[in-house]
């Protein structure tokens, strides 16, 4: 089953897709079993991926992107020279849920980034509290005193 996309999807999708790197290579042994389970995991992590076809047979890479969107049930958004542009909607599996444990969480003051905390708090917790000036190690103009003249 393959997905067809609408001009407006296809364009969107390529606007995308053209600052993206090639995620998975189809080199010499050409779509392997092995390649096509790294193209489903590419696509189940990111939707939308590039594959770099080395192959000189414009032919063949027609029927590498071909297979890739029937067996996969992808659509294809651009082949363009050796690179083939495949979106995909992430599925919801048993694999992609987060196992519940019984570790306890870390706790903010040993969060190790901004990021971590900006995801554990929101991107409120990134912004300064307070609008208040903070005091500048150096002496301003109106903290001076005045100079003696004699």
């Amino acid at each position: 089953m393959m997905i067809e996309l609408t001009p407006a999807q296809r364009r969107a999708f390529r606007a995308q897709a053209h600052h993206l790197h090639p995620v998975v290579s189809v080199a010499s042994n050409g779509l392997t079993p092995a390649v096509l389970n790294e193209v489903d995991a590419a696509l189940q992590a990111h939707e939308l991926i590039k594959i770099r076809v080395y192959g000189e047979d414009r032919a063949q890479r027609d029927a590498i992107l071909a297979t890739v969107c029937v067996e996969l049930g992808a659509a294809a958004v651009q082949h363009i020279g050796k690179t083939l542009v495949v979106w995909r909607e992430r599925r919801e599996d048993e694999k992609t849920v987060a196992p519940v444990t019984d570790k306890p969480r870390r706790s903010l003051a040993k969060a190790k980034s901004a990021k971590v905390l900006s995801a554990r708090r929101g991107v409120s917790s990134l912004k300064p509290k307070s609008a208040q000036k903070k005091p500048y190690w150096f002496a301003s103009p109106s903290d001076r005193k005045p100079r003696r003249e004699d």
